[in-house]
């Protein structure tokens, strides 16, 4: 079976490498445009071009989905079927070419969390269970055919990062079983039920900001779903503070909102309704560091607000 494959992060990486070791042909790798990074301005590759890059694959780039070139290159290929983990919006010109159509590996249980960050919000919203899907590809955005999903629950020491690596590789494990059933024609599209669909929207800098005037379980969620990156904050002294991990107490409070308090060199900040202790974080400028390490910085005499 020949296979286009199309990814960018880290995410879309164990799929095309599991695809390579069951012996599919990849005869075409498509990614992102390299882009100026750092302070030198460098080129960054994307993560699926380094690898499509050490395993010898051959790499396209284009500007733009629509250009005719690229798509007669895809024409010329005659691919099977196209493979999507974590891309852009394919127009129809591309995913109608391949006979067996375009699949896509989608890090949710479709239709819940459609869109672009679903791993942020599953755990933003306090789920206990999540998992990833694949489909086929129509012109509107993660709504396509159902094809395999697999689920797998969400541990409390799961942050994004964790849940990420977690998806990625049960994700490669069901876009193989998926790939397997359309070439032996054994498996059967589920149409998407709209009414049970959830947004899923790209993570803003202002969905980042920490409200300490809401419940700490919130508060720990929001810092759970952005950590590592691009992680929640919150200012202190107006300058930036970024927070990796936190966790939950019963500890009932009283005090401000964002309020600072050390106790048995833990460090506690007040949020609507109990303590919420802070593990890691990160002042602007600084390295990360552990909530000890910040706790010896601070005056007895200091009376800091989170804000």
């Amino acid at each position: 079976m020949k296979i286009i494959f199309m990814g960018t992060p880290q995410f879309a990486v164990p799929s095309l490498e599991i695809l390579l070791k069951n012996g599919y042909d990849i005869p075409l790798v498509v990614t992102v445009p390299d882009k100026q990074a750092g302070r030198g301005l460098h080129l960054k590759h994307s993560e699926i071009k380094e690898f499509a890059f050490a395993n010898n694959l051959n790499i396209s780039q284009p500007e733009f989905l629509k250009d005719e070139i690229f798509i007669k290159e895809i024409e010329s290929i005659k691919p099977d079927l196209i493979v999507v983990v974590a891309f852009r919006i394919l127009p129809k010109e591309i995913f109608l070419i391949p006979e067996s159509g375009t699949i896509n590996l989608h890090a949710s249980l479709l239709p819940k969390y459609r869109g672009a960050a679903p791993i942020n919000w599953a755990l933003i919203n306090g789920e206990k269970q999540t998992g990833v899907t694949t489909f086929f590809i129509e012109e509107k955005v993660d709504t396509g055919n159902l094809l395999l999903q697999r689920k797998t629950n969400i541990e409390e020491s799961d942050d994004y990062g964790i849940l990420y690596e977690k998806l990625s590789l049960l994700g490669a494990e069901t876009l193989l079983d998926t790939v397997k059933q359309i070439e032996s024609k054994q498996i059967t599209p589920l149409k998407q039920d709209n009414s049970l669909a959830t947004p899923a929207p790209k993570i803003l800098k202002e969905h980042c900001r920490i409200n300490w005037a809401t419940e700490s379980y919130k508060i720990h969620n929001l810092i759970r779903g952005l950590s590592p990156h691009p992680s929640a904050y919150t200012t202190l002294d107006n300058k930036l503070v970024k927070i990796f991990s936190s966790k939950l107490t019963d500890k009932q409070t009283i005090d401000a909102p964002g309020k600072l308090t050390v106790e048995k060199k833990s460090l506690l900040v007040s949020a609507k309704d109990y303590f919420l202790e802070i593990s890691e974080l990160q002042l602007e400028g600084k390295k990360r560091i552990k909530a000890s390490e910040f706790i010896n910085s601070l005056k007895k005499e200091d009376n800091k607000l989170f804000v």
